[in-house]
């Protein structure tokens, strides 16, 4: 393989620019929660600050690391990742009826984003090996979704349905893209229709939030609350928005606005040309990746940076779906653009993997 001199700079500037939206948006967004709960109007900001320069400082480093030396890593890191799974079932900290975290005084991580990004890793390491097994469900197609069914579970015991359908669906996107035939996986589209309906029919929480994707308006004051009040955000902001820090949405009627409902108070605020300049970024990104894996000089490398792409990709439909009404609040991060420490860095960590990747691309 020979080595490009530069990545792909349309990755890094979409990633930068998405990343510079991002931490203006949480700090109009959250100014006025901060001031109120901890008495500094830049409390969240200056912590998405810092994680996105740890993050930005990962992506450089992982950029200039040959993207194999992952593959050697593979099983390793994704047992370390299902025993921090297990952990944070023991010693974690629960956060919004979630014990997702393990804290480690004012420092938390989140292992389900850890294991979203080495499950990742794993596949495109294990598949690219064994591509001849692929025709054959019980031999090539069974073993890994049984190894993603067990991190999925140990995720909906946290619980948390939006990480671990992520990680499902980034999965299954690997293994079609390794070569698992169109009738597994419209069987396996079955069958998660069937288990998707058993875990919403077992808590009743869940069946709210079905009732209140199909008409919010049957219980605005309780599971319609959020997507009534997202929309309340989207619709003012028009063409041209309300302008940079003028939202209403953001005065306690959208809670916890600088994290999923982040793209909510951005349309309010920039309006539909500015909401419509981060999706065009986002397509912009998820293209360039798309070239990456295709043009790829291996498997391993087009199915990792494939499996990258998907993650992103599934997460940015998932959010923006759930912010205008399209589809149940499920509590997914809005890549590069939500407040969170851990989804921040790993996935600027991930596009660095990706970046990596491109330097080796046969053409971009």
């Amino acid at each position: 393989m020979i080595k490009r001199d530069t990545p792909d700079f349309i990755i890094v500037f979409c990633t930068l620019a998405i990343l510079s939206i991002g931490i203006i948006m949480v700090y109009s967004s959250s100014a006025v929660l901060s001031f109120h709960k901890f008495g500094d109007y830049y409390y969240y900001v200056k912590r998405q600050l810092l994680f996105a320069g740890i993050g930005i400082v990962a992506m450089f480093i992982v950029m200039q690391i040959d993207y194999w030396v992952w593959r050697r890593w593979a099983k390793v890191g994704l047992l370390v990742c299902f025993i921090l799974l297990v952990l944070v079932l023991i010693i974690g900290v629960e956060r919004n009826g979630s014990k997702s975290w393990i804290g480690f005084g004012s420092f938390s991580i989140q292992p389900a984003e850890f294991i979203k990004i080495w499950m990742i890793i794993f596949l495109a390491s294990m598949l690219s090996a064994r591509q001849k097994w692929m025709s054959s469900f019980l031999r090539g197609v069974l073993p890994y979704l049984g190894l993603v069914g067990l991190a999925f579970g140990l995720i909906m015991l946290q619980p948390d349905l939006g990480t671990g359908a992520v990680l499902v669906a980034t999965s299954v996107a690997v293994l079609f893209m390794a070569g698992m035939r169109l009738t597994h996986l419209v069987f396996l589209g079955l069958v998660g229709l069937v288990g998707f309906i058993g875990l919403v029919a077992a808590a009743p929480y869940r069946i709210a939030r079905i009732t209140a994707f199909l008409d919010p308006w049957q219980d605005p004051l309780g599971a319609g609350y959020q997507i009534i009040q997202s929309l309340y955000a989207i619709g003012p902001g028009g063409l041209m928005g309300l302008g940079l820090g003028m939202s209403r949405q953001k005065f306690y009627y959208l809670p916890e606005p600088q994290t999923d409902f982040i793209f909510a108070i951005l349309a309010e605020e920039l309006g539909f040309l500015g909401g419509a300049t981060v999706l065009c970024l986002f397509a912009l990104l998820l293209w360039r990746g798309m070239r990456v894996a295709i043009c790829a000089p291996d498997l391993y490398g087009s199915l990792l940076a494939g499996g990258i792409v998907a993650m992103i990709s599934i997460q940015v439909v998932i959010n923006i779906g759930v912010v205008t009404g399209l589809f149940p609040v499920t509590g997914i991060t809005l890549p590069l653009l939500s407040y969170g420490g851990s989804s921040l860095t790993l996935m600027l960590t991930a596009l660095g993997i990706l970046l990596n990747i491109s330097r080796y691309a046969r053409s971009r």
